[in-house]
C-alpha cells in the first residue's frame, strides 16, 4: 500500500476500499504519511466526497487508531453535545453544567478554533490557570465529583483525528462533509458517551452555508451514532447571525457566566435550553426543568465547581485587550443583516483565531456587537467594537466589516430567521 495510490484514488473520484482507508489512517497517525500528503487527500475528499460505505469505515478508522473511554462506573447518565462550529457560539460553556446541573454527567471533549469559528478550548483558556488537557483519570474524577467536565481529547483517544483536525484548520479543507462527521463521530463515540446531542450550524456563518447539506452532515451524523449504540439526535440551528454580542474568547467567557446568573443575551439563552431539553431527554432525565436551574442558581454553582476543579479561579478578573477600536453606524434605520462570517473573520483577524496549527490566539481579542438584525440604529452610534493586542491588525480586520451589515429605512419591518430551523433522529 503507498499513499500515492490513495490519493490518486480519490483524484479520479474512486471509492477507497476499507483496506486503503485503514492504512491510509494507520499510517498518518504513525507518521509514514506526512502532512503535505493527507493534505492532498483531504482536498480531494472534499471535492469528490465519499459514500456512507467510506465514511462509516473512516470512522472506524479514526476510533481504532486510539483507546475507548467508559462511564459506566458513573451513578449518572451520561449525554454529550457537539456544535459544527459557528460565531459566537459559546453555548457550551453555560450548556455543560446547566445540564449536570438537571442529573446527567457530562463529558464535553472539545476543541479549538477551526477558520473563522471559535473553540471552546481556547475561550476557556482564557480563564486564569484552567487546564484543557486532563489525564483519562482527572477527566472522570472531574465528572464524578461535579458532573461535568470541558476538556481537550485526551492522546489516546482518536489520536488519528487529533492530527487531522489541526491540518484542515490550515489547508482549506474544514468545510468537507465526510471529514467533519468523521472527525466529530470517531471523537464522540471512542469516548463513550450514551447519548449525543449534535448542534449543526447553517448559514454564512457555519461550514454549512444551506440547509440541504446541513441535514445530509446531521443525517450522516446521526446513523453514525446510531449504528454504534449511541443514541444521537440533530438540531439544524440557523448561523446566519453571530449568537450573542461577542465573538472571541474571553469576551465570550464574560457573557457565558452572565448566562449562567439568569440574564445574557436572549437566542443564547434560547438554544442553551433547546439543546438541554433534548440532552436530557436523550439521557432519559424527564423530569428537571433546565429554565428553573438557569434561575435558581443551580447551573452557576456547577460552573464554578468545574472550572476549578480543572485548576482554574472562577472569580479571576478575565484578559482584556489593549486596544479598541469602535465602528459606527453610517446611517439611521433598521439593521437588517449583520453577517456571523464577516465577523467570524473579523475575530480572526485580530487575533481570536489562528492562520497555522500552531499559532498562539489572543485571549482578549474578538468582536463586541451593539446591535442585532431588528434593532434600530442611529448614525454615529456604536455598532461593533473590535478588541486587539496588536493595533496594526485593526486595518486588516475592518476589510471585511464593510459589507457585513445592511440598515434599511427607519420604520422597516423585520422578521428574524427562528434559531431552531429542524430536528433530526
Amino acid at each position: 500500500m503507498d499513499v500515492i495510490s490513495v490519493i490518486r484514488t480519490k483524484r479520479d473520484r474512486g471509492e477507497l476500499s476499507p483496506e486503503q482507508i485503514d492504512w491510509v489512517i494507520d499510517a498518518y497517525t504513525r507518521g509514514e504519511v506526512a502532512d503535505e500528503q493527507m493534505s492532498a487527500l483531504a482536498m480531494a475528499i472534499l471535492l469528490n466526497g465519499m459514500n456512507r460505505t467510506e465514511i462509516a469505515r473512516w470512522t472506524a478508522a479514526m476510533i481504532a487508531s486510539g483507546e475507548r473511554m467508559n462511564f459506566d462506573t458513573l451513578s449518572r447518565p451520561t449525554a454529550d453535545k457537539h456544535s459544527t462550529g459557528g460565531v459566537g457560539d459559546k453555548i457550551t460553556l453555560p450548556l455543560a453544567p446547566l445540564v449536570a446541573a438537571c442529573g446527567a454527567a457530562v463529558p464535553q471533549l472539545s476543541g479549538r478554533g477551526l477558520g473563522h469559528t471559535g473553540g471552546t478550548l481556547d475561550k476557556l483558556e482564557s480563564i486564569p490557570g484552567w487546564r484543557a488537557l486532563l489525564s483519562n483519570e482527572e477527566m472522570l474524577h472531574v465528572l464524578d465529583t461535579t458532573g461535568a467536565v470541558i476538556c481537550a481529547a485526551g492522546d489516546g483517544l482518536a489520536p488519528a483525528d487529533k492530527k487531522l483536525y489541526a491540518l484542515r484548520d490550515v489547508t482549506g479543507t474544514v468545510e468537507a462533509i465526510p471529514l467533519i462527521a468523521s472527525s466529530i463521530m470517531s471523537k464522540k463515540i471512542a469516548e463513550g458517551t450514551g447519548s449525543l446531542v449534535l448542534d449543526v450550524k447553517v448559514g454564512t456563518g457555519a461550514f454549512m452555508k444551506n440547509i440541504d447539506d446541513a441535514r445530509e452532515l446531521a443525517s450522516t451524523m446521526v446513523a453514525l451514532g446510531t449504528d454504534s449504540g449511541v443514541k444521537t439526535v440533530a438540531l439544524l440551528t440557523d448561523m446566519s447571525t453571530p449568537l450573542g454580542l461577542t465573538a472571541g474568547n474571553a469576551l465570550e467567557v464574560r457573557e457565558s457566566v452572565e448566562v449562567l446568573a439568569g440574564g445574557g443575551p436572549a437566542d443564547v439563552v434560547e438554544l442553551t435550553l433547546a439543546l438541554a431539553r433534548e440532552m436530557l431527554d436523550a439521557a432519559g432525565i424527564k423530569d428537571a426543568d433546565p429554565a428553573k436551574a438557569l434561575a435558581d442558581g443551580s447551573a452557576m454553582d456547577v460552573w464554578r465547581r468545574m472550572i476549578a476543579a480543572q485548576g482554574g479561579d472562577p472569580d479571576a478578573t478575565l484578559p482584556v485587550a489593549r486596544e479598541q477600536h469602535v465602528v459606527t453606524a453610517p446611517s439611521s434605520g433598521v439593521l437588517t443583516r449583520l453577517d456571523a462570517y464577516d465577523i467570524g473573520i473579523a475575530a480572526w483577524r485580530l487575533g481570536a483565531g489562528r492562520a497555522r496549527k500552531e499559532d498562539p490566539v489572543q485571549a482578549g481579542a474578538g468582536v463586541e456587537l451593539h446591535a442585532k438584525p431588528g434593532d434600530t440604529v442611529t448614525a454615529g452610534q456604536p455598532l461593533l467594537t473590535l478588541h486587539t493586542d496588536t493595533p496594526e491588525k485593526f486595518d486588516y480586520a475592518l476589510q471585511p466589516l464593510g459589507a457585513a451589515y445592511d440598515i434599511a429605512e427607519p420604520g422597516t419591518e423585520f422578521t428574524a430567521n427562528p434559531i431552531v430551523l429542524d430536528r433530526i433522529a
